[in-house]
């Protein structure tokens, strides 16, 4: 087999695995389903393997299915990034792009740019996952995943595309009922908005001792950070957010800041993480630098 009849194979398999289905991949592919269908049991046969589960409904990977089509990613990527190399830099990225985002970078960040990306890289499509649970990227074959916080012990290829840090704040509407805290202890008498779990009610602040860190408390917690800033837009109570959540909101006079000389901002990374030797691909580095823009052009 040629070089080029196996990277065509893979893509073929690759894109039945994107698309979740015979029918919509052929139609990407510009063959039949049937056609497609058999170039996927050739591959097979020639493995000796099964890499699909068929039923009615859905199509599910084997395990040896999981292995040929992250390897097949893999390979794909090489190839891409190769031929982007040689070509001429006129030449547009093109491809499936599947993302995996947290929810308030999705809303905040990546939502109301995304059309822009979309009218730079016509020959780009993309399949957004939004979640604040960490995925498995070679298990969801996921493209780019970009996650805030800390990274732990992985293999994954990590790129920092910024810096952001926590503010505390709150809806003057809140404050002229309430009036506004002048010390951090004043918190404890106030209505605090909070994420669950013990570690985000302790909010840090520095005394001449060091850092404190003050337990506050409210009548609404959620584990969606999206609803503790509409929360605190309505003025229901006083919240700890990332900055650019809280952005607009503070520009538009929605929302002031708490306690900035004492406060402790607590910054932390945004990356973008990919399966190693995927970053290269075209579509994954232009998307990658897209991200890291919008971040540096926000105010």
């Amino acid at each position: 087999m040629s070089v080029n009849s196996a990277s065509a194979e893979m893509n073929a398999f690759v894109r039945v695995i994107e698309r979740g289905s015979f029918a919509a991949a052929a139609d990407d592919l510009g063959i039949t389903p049937s056609a497609l269908s058999k170039l996927v049991t050739r591959i097979e046969d020639r493995l000796g393997v099964s890499l699909l589960t068929r039923t009615t409904r859905r199509l599910a990977l084997t395990a040896e299915g999981e292995v040929f089509v992250a390897r097949s990613r893999d390979i794909l990527a090489s190839i891409e990034a190769a031929e982007a190399e040689v070509t001429a830099a006129s030449r547009l990225p093109r491809g499936h792009l599947k993302i995996s985002i947290g929810t308030a970078l999705a809303k905040q960040i990546l939502c109301p740019a995304l059309p822009a990306f979309l009218s730079r890289y016509p020959d780009i499509t993309v399949e957004l996952h939004v979640s604040d649970h960490q995925v498995d990227l070679v298990a969801e074959q996921v493209d780019v995943a970009i996650r805030s916080g800390a990274l732990g012990d992985s293999t994954l290829v990590a790129r920092k595309i910024t810096e952001a840090k926590r503010l505390i704040c709150v809806s003057p509407l809140y404050l002229e009922k309430h009036g506004s805290p002048r010390v951090p202890a004043d918190l404890l008498r106030h209505n605090c908005l909070t994420l669950p779990g013990p570690a985000w009610s302790q909010w840090p602040f520095h005394t001449h001792e060091g850092i404190n860190r003050l337990v506050v408390s409210g009548t609404f917690t959620s584990d969606n950070a999206d609803l503790l800033l509409d929360m605190a837009i309505a003025g229901l109570g006083i919240a700890r957010l990332a900055d650019f959540m809280v952005a607009r909101p503070m520009r538009e006079g929605a929302l002031v800041p708490l306690l900035l000389e004492s406060s402790m901002p607590e910054s932390f990374p945004i990356h973008a993480l990919t399966v190693p030797g995927r970053h290269r691909a075209p579509r994954i580095k232009a998307f990658v630098d897209f991200v890291a823009a919008q971040f540096d052009h926000a105010p």
